[in-house]
């Protein structure tokens, strides 16, 4: 999941309003300067946005983008912290992530109740190259899911987590290949970024 996407081979008449504004706000930013998340998680990005109710995040999209794309920027991200068993010392991990034009970070995964869960979720920033590509090449499709979030949020609100649960989007472990920044440490259940 992200909020912010940019495809321009997408029909405009074939996108809800939702979409389209929030695409059309993002032709307005510059994608050499602006760090974009990825957040392949349903639930970790209910976190983050507080179920499409956070100010400026009303706005939940669920962007496709192809695996070439996303195993591209894995390959050339950094760790988005310090981890001395990845780098040599600070000042190498600083050089390495500024021209990195990706970063991970793994996260807690949460739940229903948007409790952190004893595994991590990966999150991918993307800047410079990483970010144009993004939104001029890897996109497949952006789907407006903000409606999805507001229902499954009123069905945990009322209980009923087991309805909540059947509404969530279909989600299986990624295998990230090898080099991915973090995932040796991240397998070990060893990371410490929280």
């Amino acid at each position: 999941m992200t909020r912010e996407s940019r495809h321009p081979g997408h029909s405009q008449p074939q996108m809800s309003g939702a979409v389209r504004r929030v695409m059309i706000s993002d032709r307005q930013k510059d994608y050499e300067q602006c760090l974009k998340w990825v957040k392949p998680s349903f639930l970790w990005m209910m976190y983050r946005c507080g179920w499409g109710e956070k100010t400026d995040q009303e706005t939940v999209l669920a962007v496709e983008i192809g695996r070439e794309g996303f195993d591209w920027a894995l390959g050339r991200a950094c760790l988005s912290h310090y981890d001395p068993d990845e780098h040599g010392d600070r000042e190498a991990w600083r050089r390495e992530l500024k021209g990195a034009p990706a970063r991970v970070q793994w996260d807690p995964e949460r739940d229903l109740l948007l409790r952190a869960l004893p595994y991590r979720s990966l999150q991918l920033g993307l800047a410079g190259e990483a970010s144009r590509r993004y939104a001029d090449e890897w996109t497949v499709s952006v789907t407006d899911v903000t409606p999805l979030a507001h229902e499954v949020r009123a069905r945990v609100r009322s209980g009923d987590l087991a309805g909540a649960a059947a509404l969530l989007p279909r989600e299986r472990p990624y295998p990230a290949p090898g080099g991915t920044p973090g995932l040796g440490r991240v397998s070990r259940g060893t990371c410490s970024n929280a």
